[in-house]
């Protein structure tokens, strides 16, 4: 019976006959035997097959074997004498599904920059690296599932085309149907919408925050998982152009349980891939950086600090430290600074509150000084801001006047505006960037090489 090559691994007994399927990563020939690791993706180190030369057709089968190759098969486990192994196999039929040429097969024995292995992405994930970054990408998607569901949030799917911006940022991808060689005009010489698929100008979505709150005005606890986009033309190791969010929504929630459940989504996260994925994490912490098993260790037990971001400015200012950017009540937040508060001060993670106005998104509740909103942002050690969130403005009036205040058109958000109107309760959410979680649990330096296919600037291949 075949079975995955991880069970076997793991738990496989000598005596015991099994199957396994999967792609040859290493050979080494023997004057008695030949030594073959086959790798179904389900394990980094793979299973350890001994192929004897007494096996019928050998020499042929053993000329097939090459690295790259798919095959099966079948004999009976043995403890292994190899360091590092508990078990391997003997194999007594062998079945070769695919071969592989040795001499253009690209992923030899040898180490890869991860800038070549992005030029074949169709094969990368049978490396070492990224299949362990997929087996702790998909480990994370679990743990954020079964986090929600088992506080009884109900998963919704928000809209991929969408006629609003969420984030008023205008970096957005549009969608349509016209003729794009002679699209119809309006008198002004713009293009002419109306004339569109949609009737109206669309978009791909940056977020599935205001669709989410419709959901949650009526389910009460709600949360989105899916893709999102991004026109941002940036080729810096932080940004993708196609991307996933996580964003939970909960009515009858204020700024204080919004932090108090991203702080609890996060070391639950960990806490699943610490569990789940402790081969791959120790592949991080010896092979990319050296303190993968820490960090995760951390977010997983310690309590995260908390501070206004006036507290945050103050203790910026009075750092001493020379930083590339201002430090001024008012201005947002960077990297450098987020990092500092997180690394240095705290030494763990942190969660900064109660944000300027002026510097945050129309829908964040304003605060009674008038001056802030209700927002927060978790700043993690290594990479600064890992979520964003903040208790939704409930009130029709105010959130009128800050859609307003930010240059926006009030028509497009009728809907947006409606939930005020019927029935409006205090509610609050964040977002989470899931290759950023991904990048941060790894250690991994690029964004680009921790999602199966990267959407970057000039690059939609594949």
């Amino acid at each position: 019976m075949q079975q995955r090559i991880c069970e076997i691994v793991r738990h496989g007994e000598a005596g015991t006959q099994v199957t396994v399927k999967g792609w040859i990563r290493t050979k080494r020939e023997l004057k008695e035997c030949t030594f073959v690791n086959v790798n179904d993706g389900s394990l980094l180190a793979g299973l350890q097959v001994v192929i004897p030369h007494t096996l019928e057709g050998y020499a042929d089968l053993i000329k097939h074997l090459t690295t790259g190759a798919a095959a099966e098969f079948s004999g009976e486990l043995v403890p292994s004498p190899g360091k590092n192994q508990r078990i391997e196999l003997h194999a007594s039929h062998i079945h070769v599904w695919g071969t592989a040429d040795p001499d253009t097969y690209p992923l030899q024995k040898k180490r890869h920059s991860f800038e070549f292995l992005r030029t074949i992405s169709h094969l990368r994930p049978r490396t070492n690296t990224i299949g362990a970054v997929m087996r702790i990408r998909n480990a994370c998607a679990t743990a954020i599932h079964q986090f929600f569901q088992e506080r009884g949030f109900l998963w919704v799917h928000t809209p991929i085309i969408t006629a609003s911006d969420c984030e008023g940022a205008g970096e957005l991808f549009t969608v349509t149907s016209l003729n794009l060689a002679a699209p119809p005009r309006t008198p002004t010489g713009a293009v002419d919408f109306s004339q569109d698929f949609f009737g109206r100008h669309a978009y791909l979505t940056v977020s599935g925050q205001l669709e989410a709150e419709i959901m949650a005005t009526a389910f009460s606890q709600v949360y989105t998982f899916g893709p999102t986009f991004r026109a941002e033309n940036s080729n810096t190791s932080r940004h993708l152009a196609e991307f996933w969010m996580v964003e939970p929504e909960m009515a009858f929630c204020d700024l204080q349980g919004d932090m108090d459940l991203a702080e609890a989504f996060l070391q639950y996260v960990f806490r699943y891939v610490l569990e789940h994925c402790p081969e791959d994490l120790v592949f991080f912490q010896e092979r990319v950086d050296n303190t993968v098993m820490a960090t995760a260790q951390q977010m997983a037990s310690q309590a995260f600090a908390r501070l206004s971001y006036t507290e945050a400015i103050h203790l910026l200012e009075s750092s001493g430290r020379p930083f590339e950017f201002p430090v001024a009540w008012g201005l947002d937040l960077q990297s450098e600074h987020e990092r500092y508060l997180a690394e240095e001060y705290c030494r763990r993670p942190v969660i900064v509150y109660d944000y300027p106005a002026n510097i945050k998104a129309f829908y964040m509740r304003l605060n009674d000084d008038g001056k802030t909103v209700a927002a927060m942002d978790v700043l993690a050690p290594k990479i600064g801001e890992i979520i964003g969130g903040s208790q939704r403005e409930e009130r029709y009036d105010v959130l009128h006047s800050r859609i307003t205040e930010q240059g926006l058109d009030p028509a497009p958000y009728w809907w947006y505006l409606d939930l005020r109107r019927f029935g409006s309760v205090p509610h609050a959410g964040f977002g989470l960037g899931f290759e950023r979680l991904v990048q941060f649990m790894t250690g991994m330096d690029n964004i680009r090489d921790v999602i199966p296919f990267p959407r970057t600037p000039g690059n939609a291949e594949f």
